[in-house]
C-alpha cells in the first residue's frame, strides 16, 4: 500500500539527505515482548493453574526483562540459544515455586514455547508506513540484530517484513553489538556511509549509543517511555516522528 502523504513528509523534511536506514529488530520492528509473554503463558498455564493476571504479568517481566543476563551469556558463547531460553523460563516460573528440572518436562516446555512464539510475532503499527516512506523516497534500509541471521530472517518474514532484504546477524561478522563491525557491515550492505546512515533501536546503550560510537546517526526508539535523564542522544517514541523532523546538523528529537 502506498502512502503519498508520508512520502511527501520524508522528501520535504530533509530525510533525503540520509543515504540509508538500519534498524534493530526485536522490540523495534517487531513486538517481541508481546510474543514472548503470550507464548510463555500458553506454554506454562498448566504449571501455574489459577495464577491471576498480575501474577502472569510478573512472570512475563522476569522472562523478558529480568533475565537478560542469560542472553548476554549466550552472546558471549557460554550458553546455547535454547539453554538461555530454558534458564529464563525456569527463573520466571521458579519465582512462583515451579521447579523445572532436566528431562521430559523441560523438553516439552521448551518445544511448546519454541513452536508457539513465532505465531505471535507481529510488526509494530508504525513500521509498514515508515518503510513505505523509505521505499517511496528511494532510501535503502536493512536490519542489524544481536541474534543469528537465519532465526531473525524467519522472524521478519513471519511479521510480514519480507521487504527488509538486508540483514546482519551476530553470526554474519562474528561479533554482537556494540562492536562497530556489526553496524558497519549493515552500512556496507545497503550501500550507504556511516555518517549518513540512521540506526534506530529500542536499546539505548546497544542501539543509540553503540551505533553512534561506530560513526552512524544513532536514534533511541523509546516506545515504553523509559526515563533516562542523562541520555544526550536522539530519542523518539515512534518511527513516524522522524517524518516530521528536520535532519539538519545538530537537530535534536528530544
Amino acid at each position: 500500500m502506498s502512502h503519498p502523504a508520508v512520502e511527501t513528509a520524508v522528501l520535504s523534511r530533509g530525510l533525503g539527505a540520509v543515504s540509508g536506514v538500519l534498524f534493530d529488530i526485536d522490540d523495534t520492528l517487531v513486538d517481541l515482548a508481546y510474543a514472548m509473554t503470550t507464548a510463555l503463558r500458553d506454554a506454562s498455564e498448566h504449571l501455574l493453574p489459577g495464577l491471576d493476571q498480575a501474577g502472569w504479568e510478573k512472570v512475563g517481566r522476569i522472562f523478558t526483562h529480568e533475565t537478560t543476563h542469560y542472553y548476554d551469556r549466550y552472546l558471549a558463547g557460554e550458553l546455547t540459544f535454547n539453554e538461555q531460553r530454558l534458564l529464563r523460563g525456569r527463573a520466571a516460573l521458579g519465582h512462583f515455586g515451579v521447579e523445572m528440572g532436566e528431562g521430559e518436562e523441560s523438553h516439552n516446555w521448551l518445544s511448546t514455547y519454541s513452536r508457539l512464539q513465532p505465531s505471535y510475532v507481529t510488526a509494530f503499527e508504525d513500521v509498514p508506513p515508515f518503510l513505505d516512506a523509505l521505499d517511496q523516497a528511494g532510501i535503502p534500509y536493512g536490519a542489524v540484530s544481536n541474534n543469528v541471521h537465519d532465526y531473525q530472517r524467519v522472524k521478519l518474514d513471519s511479521a510480514g517484513l519480507e521487504r527488509i532484504r538486508f540483514l546482519v546477524g551476530t553470526d554474519t561478522v562474528g561479533v554482537p553489538k556494540p562492536d562497530p563491525a556489526i553496524y558497519l557491515e549493515g552500512v556496507r550492505l545497503i550501500g550507504s556511509t556511516p555518517a549518513s546512515t540512521l540506526y534506530i533501536g529500542d536499546n539505548r546503550l546497544l542501539d543509540a549509543e553503540g551505533s553512534t560510537a561506530a560513526g552512524l546517526l544513532g536514534i533511541w526508539l523509546n516506545r515504553t517511555g523509559e526515563q533516562a535523564p542523562d541520555f544526550q542522544g536522539q530519542e523518539i517514541a515512534s518511527l513516524l516522528e522522524l517524518l516530521a523532523l528536520p535532519w539538519d546538523e545538530g537537530s535534536s528529537t528530544q
